[in-house]
């Protein structure tokens, strides 16, 4: 019986190879296959392929795999006083620069933008057990990275002059480029960096929501800064016109060391935060816990309006989303547990499938 052949996942080249290296000495057969990057509506670096049989296994050794990375990289700098903005230059969204720049300008902290461009150095196919290289795509190569530079100079150039007009706030800002698959490289970037604070678009003008919200969802699952996800069809422009929060908690001591970053952010400001449990059966416990939660915020953040609501419900997304529009909430903050790949790919996480559903600004911060 012929073998059924998934993609466990898509990596950049020397990354890959390292994991097919490791699945082989645990027994597991592995394809990779290059991309086509000259189609846009598909992502970018190569697959990972295995017999769908093996599935199971081989989630949990590339989850040990890059576990061990992580790890390596966790004696990461201090947090550092900045804001990332990941862009596409062919398809990036003004209000998403405008609100990092303004965000950034609040928090006195300068501004790197981050592009990540696909180029690959050469296919990979396997033919008979044997890898084969073709190396046809190093003027693609020359070309992209060409391409990249001139777009960054010009970008560069168009920022200063919005500065010049004062339409963005005159902070220090650098344009940072990247090769490999963009998702990857942002929560890399992250882990060796420590921003404060990392603020991404949920939708894109040319290409789907979908493809452009996997890639912010697939960086609010696993990024170990937080994440400030702003619709483009968000009426909040600035910081200042956030007012209404809604935390989603459900009662992790966490959760409190997560409002402690959010008030971080925006400093000693007035704020309404409604705290919102959804849950499938009401308990009184619930009730008694909430009110203590609102309790500490009003002796503790004197300028925070805290209250509360339970809902009992058992589709979480449709509530909240509903939730969110009837309230007239500004912004939905959430700490989201750590997952394990097994279960991102199994089971996305609320805040992965909000980034589909709200037309309002998330913040997620992952303690």
């Amino acid at each position: 019986m012929e073998k059924t052949f998934v993609t466990l996942a898509i990596r950049t080249s020397k990354r890959a190879e390292k994991i097919k290296d490791e699945l082989e000495r645990n027994g597991i057969s592995t394809v990779i296959q290059s991309i086509n990057i000259d189609v846009p509506a598909v992502g970018v670096g190569v697959r990972i392929r295995i017999a769908e049989n093996d599935l199971p296994r081989a989630l949990r050794i590339v989850e040990d795999v890059e576990k061990a990375w992580e790890t390596k990289k966790d004696d990461a700098a201090k947090k550092q006083n900045f804001v990332l903005i990941p862009i596409d230059f062919a398809d990036f969204v003004q209000k998403t620069i405008d609100f990092g720049f303004r965000f950034a300008h609040t928090l006195q902290a300068e501004v790197v933008l981050l592009h990540v461009y696909s180029a690959p150095h050469f296919s990979i196919s396997t033919f008979g057990g044997a890898n084969i290289y073709t190396l046809n795509n190093s003027e693609r190569l020359r070309r992209q990275s060409t391409m990249a530079e001139a777009d960054k100079n010009n970008f560069d150039n168009l920022l200063k002059k919005r500065i010049a007009a004062g339409e963005l706030p005159e902070i220090k800002f650098s344009i940072e480029l990247a090769e490999g698959v963009a998702e990857e490289e942002i929560i890399d970037y992250c882990k060796r960096f420590n921003p404060r604070l990392v603020v991404m678009g949920t939708h894109s003008k040319k290409l789907s929501a979908e493809l452009i919200g996997s890639v912010t969802g697939e960086v609010l699952d696993a990024c170990t800064a937080p994440v400030f996800a702003v619709p483009v069809h968000s009426q909040i422009m600035q910081p200042d016109d956030i007012k209404r929060i809604t935390f989603l908690t459900d009662f992790d001591q966490q959760d409190l060391i997560a409002i402690d970053t959010l008030f971080d952010l925006f400093g000693n400001r007035k704020l309404e935060m409604l705290f919102l449990h959804i849950c499938e059966k009401k308990e009184k416990w619930d009730e008694i816990m909430l009110e203590g939660v609102k309790s500490y915020f009003s002796t503790h953040y004197q300028n925070v309006t805290a209250d509360y609501k339970i809902i009992n419900s058992q589709s979480r997304t449709k509530t909240l989303a509903n939730f969110l529009e009837d309230n007239r909430i500004d912004l939905l903050a959430l700490n989201a547990k750590k997952r394990n790949l097994f279960s991102r790919i199994l089971n996305p996480s609320l805040a992965y499938k909000m980034v589909f559903k709200a037309d309002i600004p998330m913040f997620v911060t992952h303690i």
